[in-house]
């Protein structure tokens, strides 16, 4: 672990504008750069980079950060991995704190079992050089269409079909038998002996984000073996529900393309990158999950699903619109002509005619459904409704509202309805959907706390549900409601947290010592501890906590806002760059001082914004309780209204306040 001083130390040397230099051409512009946006393609600059501030943010695609997650994004690595690489470049000497016994074994066993994949990538390879591995394992790559170089850059071999061909030769290297079981390269017997995983199969390795070989998957060429793929075990290096084939020979091109295309087979994707279409992944025998779906997210957020035009191809694709949709990426979708698959359409068609095909022939989940269900419906109006029901629950996982609106507009019109009428079953879906989540978490919850307090012997299981308290049932862990207040508060907590607020002798929060004038910061502070609030929505509790954190040490408000904008928490350093960067700077200049005096603009805004967020509050309390009516008792009903009510004058009389309501 690199100690906190050692990466000060390189945030500081690490200056913005040098670093982004190293990769595009930077135009002086005032006080500040301009160039053409590194990742997205763009004719006139949007891409800023200002050594005042010490970030770059583009106003085209919104990418923004310091010089540290610049290299992240450029290289696509890690938070370390890029800090050292900034250590290099400045000359700085790296030395990382000393580990625990528990983390040294920890991280040599693991690099253990990345050797010994290693090895088993060079020792299949080699067995395509001769004997059974040229006769058979080559002549299959060979008759697929696979070049050499496509064999080399893939790592592509032949596990022979001797018993203990591999263990043997490793075993010989000096590997431990161990490691060849924890990394599912051999299996260990009732004897005690040991057998390869991998026999008489043509290999392709799966690699990490990083390039490091984690996992194999063998196909077998003998049409008498029912499993035609093996994959490697689940084990500490390798989770095949979060991991793609290929992804890291595709990483680079995708973030460039801003697109993954998402194939099913091994050879799919080999054949695709071969072809010169490299911005291709496969899901590797399993169904597509939501920790691929976000791995992909990780490089874009654009997916285009390419299956197989049969029955299997179709149906693996509807499945994966609705997770791709849920994680808020966008979907298209293109299937093959029947009887084609990525791998045999690729070998018969140029790079430049998949591509045209792709773009011509790729539809959204709405066109693709409507497609393909409607002709099902064949007149039927029972059939027809049940085809846009099923559009709408596709809408209605979707996390961005505008996104929802314009998808739900579009199928109104599509189909000649209500745009109301969707809206409804998408409202009803969603708030389905949330009050089962909430179940499930709080039942997760109660679970865990339970296991604690079991495995620590320090509580019975009711005491310990009695100390910690319960969970509301249908409890809404990120709150939509309060989500844009909470951002708004946040985003004065980092432009103007220390300054101060000057009220006028007429202010109702007009203290009368002016020498004890309260910064913004123990403005919004002491509002949300006299009513023993939090945020709700976790990225700006966090935001809210680091911001704070630092505010008590005393550090100022530049110093602040470069400390959270290094985080290596990279949703709170994304967001620091968005809400202290103001959207019309570099065009706008003095905005704000054109209108009012900074000193008069905060103590007008900030206890509105205060008011604001405990006017959504109650908005939020009251949509909690209109969901609970209808399954509560008589008695608890009553109960519930009565609060309601007194919620609804509570919320008139800020509303007031504000100016959103007329008093009476």
């Amino acid at each position: 672990m690199i100690p906190q001083e050692t990466v000060n130390l390189i945030v500081e040397s690490a200056h913005i504008e040098d670093v982004v230099s190293d990769y595009v051409t930077l135009r002086r512009r005032g006080a500040n750069y301009v160039a053409c946006c590194p990742f997205h393609n763009e004719k006139t600059p949007s891409f800023y980079v200002s050594p005042a501030k010490g970030i770059y943010k583009c106003f085209g695609c919104g990418k923004a950060g310091d010089a540290v997650h610049f290299v992240m994004e450029q290289e696509q690595c890690s938070y370390v991995d890029a800090l050292r690489a900034l250590a290099r470049k400045y000359k700085i000497e790296v030395y990382e704190r000393e580990e625990s016994a528990e983390e040294i074994a920890k991280r040599q066993r693991q690099e253990s079992l990345l050797l010994v994949s290693e090895f088993a990538e060079k020792f299949y390879a080699g067995q395509l050089a001769s004997g059974e591995g040229l006769n058979v394992g080559y002549a299959y790559f060979r008759k697929r269409g696979i070049t050499d170089d496509t064999i080399r850059k893939f790592g592509l071999g032949w596990a022979p079909s001797s018993r203990t061909a591999l263990t043997d030769a490793a075993l010989a290297a000096g590997y431990k038998e161990e490691f060849l079981v924890d990394s599912g390269l051999a299996v260990r017997q009732e004897n005690g002996s040991l057998v390869d995983k991998f026999r008489e199969r043509a290999m392709f390795p799966i690699h990490s984000v990083s390039g490091r070989v984690i996992a194999f998957s063998g196909r077998t060429l003998r049409s008498d073996n029912p499993a035609k793929y093996v994959n490697s075990p689940e084990t500490e290096i390798y989770r095949k529900s979060r991991i793609l084939l290929g992804i890291y020979f595709a990483k680079s091109e995708i973030n460039r393309l801003h697109k993954c295309i998402l194939v099913e087979g091994n050879v799919d994707m080999v054949m695709m990158h071969q072809l010169g279409i490299r911005n291709v992944v496969a899901s590797c025998g399993t169904s597509l999950t939501v920790e691929q779906i976000r791995l992909i997210h990780r490089f874009t957020e654009d997916i285009t699903i390419m299956y197989d035009g049969d029955s299997a191809g179709i149906h693996a694709a509807l499945r994966g619109i609705d997770l791709v949709l849920a994680e808020g990426l966008n979907v298209k979708v293109v299937l093959l002509p029947e009887g084609d698959d990525p791998d045999s359409f690729s070998r018969r068609h140029t790079m430049e005619e998949v591509q045209n095909f792709i773009s011509s022939n790729e539809r959204d989940f709405i066109e693709f459904k409507t497609e393909l269900l409607l002709g099902e419906a064949a007149g039927d109006p029972l059939k027809k409704a049940n085809l846009i029901n099923d559009i709408a629950d596709t809408i209605a996982v979707i996390p961005d509202p505008v996104k929802r609106s314009v998808y739900l507009d579009s199928t109104a019109f599509k189909f000649g309805i209500e745009s109301s009428i969707l809206f409804d079953r998408v409202s009803a879906e969603r708030r389905k959907a949330r009050e089962q989540r909430g179940i499930r978490e709080a039942r997760e919850a109660r679970e865990a706390r339970d296991t604690m307090a079991l495995k620590s012997g320090a509580l019975s299981v009711d005491a310990a549900r009695e100390k910690a308290g319960k969970i509301p049932v249908g409890r809404i862990p990120e709150n939509r409601t309060l989500e844009l207040s909470e951002r708004e508060l946040s985003m004065f907590l980092l432009t103007n947290g220390c300054d101060e607020l000057v009220f006028e002798s007429d202010s109702d929060y007009y203290s009368g010592d002016e020498d004890n004038r309260p910064s913004v910061a123990d403005f919004i502070r002491d509002a949300m501890d006299a009513d023993a609030t939090t945020f709700e929505n976790s990225l700006y509790r966090r935001l809210y906590e680091l911001f704070f954190s630092f505010y008590d040490e005393g550090f100022g408000q530049e110093e602040i806002v470069r400390r959270m904008i290094n985080s290596p928490d990279k949703e709170i350093a994304d967001t620091a760059v968005e809400l202290s960067t103001e959207k019309y700077l570099l065009t706008v200049k003095d905005f704000n001082n054109a209108l009012t005096s900074k000193a008069s603009w905060l103590v007008a805004f900030v206890p509105k914004a205060i008011l604001v967020y405990n006017e959504r509050r109650i908005q939020s309390r009251v949509d909690e309780i209109r969901r609970s009516l209808g399954a509560s008792s008589p008695e608890g009903q009553e109960s519930l209204m009565r609060e309601l009510v007194k919620l609804q004058a509570a919320q008139r009389r800020i509303k007031q306040k504000i100016g959103r309501e007329k008093s009476e």
